[in-house]
């Protein structure tokens, strides 16, 4: 209970910090929706009264604890460019985002568990070889340029996968919709799915080989046990607290890292929702995307360290 409480106080406390730092970044910010350096045929008149609609006009503090109290009832204001409410136009590209990156976080984990650890048992024979420099290209490579390259080949040339957007003009119904949605992700997934195992097999790599060291794996070979036991038994048990403290870590790159690819491949995304409201300066759009960013962040870490807890009950709490 205590953990618990602990728990809630850390998340509430953090997420007033970003909050408060965020709303001093974008007043701090240069330039203005409201101004005249996006829209020159804005006049005095027109910014003081659009400043009045919007609150603007008021001091700093009342600024911030009037948005603030409509963050707590989960209103984020009203987009500057669209003029929808901010919670609905997040609500309609939150999901996308999610289960792309979801997706290719678990084939990343997957993959990267495979490539790891067949690394490790292989040490300095050539599958060593071949999937550490693998490993090290997917470390080193560019997700822009990867999707370009991906989509030149496959889209362009072949023409096996849709070159962007999430739909075809005239979509199906039923089953044949989502699956319609997945055949355009699949190009963006893979992306990040190669670029993505690259550090996470070299980190399961050098685990496994300190594991390997280790006086129950020599007395476990010693009795005759099978490699496929070894690794269910001694290696993967051992291996899951890190790899699931490195996980949570790798959470707030979920939204910051679709930036660039749903931009390349069009999709209606929360990171192309991010670039276009920085570029047309939408402030409230931000600053919504940028707390529900750091709201699902915390959450994300809270769910792994609960899981590290039940993998390692002597974590201390």
């Amino acid at each position: 209970m205590n953990y618990l409480l602990r728990s809630l106080a850390y998340t509430v406390l953090m997420l007033v910090l970003i909050s408060l730092i965020s709303f001093g970044a974008m007043h701090a910010a240069p330039n203005s929706f409201m101004g005249s350096e996006l829209n020159p045929n804005m006049t005095p008149e027109n910014i003081a009264h659009l400043k009045a609609i919007y609150g603007l006009d008021k001091p700093l503090w009342e600024q911030y604890t009037s948005w603030m109290i409509n963050l707590v009832k989960l209103d984020f204001g009203i987009s500057f460019v669209s003029g929808q409410e901010v919670r609905d136009v997040i609500a309609d590209r939150l999901p996308v985002t999610l289960w792309m990156n979801m997706i290719a976080l678990v084939f990343t984990f997957l993959l990267s568990l495979w490539m790891g650890i067949s690394s490790a048992l292989s040490y300095e024979k050539k599958k060593d070889v071949i999937l550490s420099q693998f490993s090290l290209i997917s470390f080193a490579m560019p997700s822009y340029y990867l999707a370009l390259v991906l989509m030149m080949g496959f889209s362009v040339t072949l023409g096996w996968f849709p070159i962007s957007g999430l739909h075809s003009l005239e979509p199906p119904e039923g089953l044949g919709y989502y699956w319609d949605m997945l055949w355009h992700l699949m190009l963006p997934i893979a992306v990040m799915v190669f670029v993505g195992i690259g550090s996470l097999a070299l980190y399961i790599r050098s685990l496994t080989l300190e594991i390997l060291k280790s006086d129950y794996i020599y007395f476990a070979r010693a009795r005759g046990i099978e490699e496929k036991w070894i690794i269910r038994r001694y290696i993967l048990p051992n291996l899951l607290p890190p790899i699931v403290t490195m996980l949570g870590l790798s959470l707030p790159g979920l939204i910051g890292g679709s930036v660039i690819l749903e931009s390349i491949f069009g999709i209606e995304g929360m990171g192309q929702l991010f670039y276009l409201s920085a570029m047309g300066r939408d402030y409230p759009v931000i600053m919504g995307i940028l707390m529900m960013s750091a709201f699902l962040t915390l959450i994300g870490n809270q769910i792994a360290d609960a899981v590290l807890l039940k993998l390692n009950p002597f974590v201390k709490r």
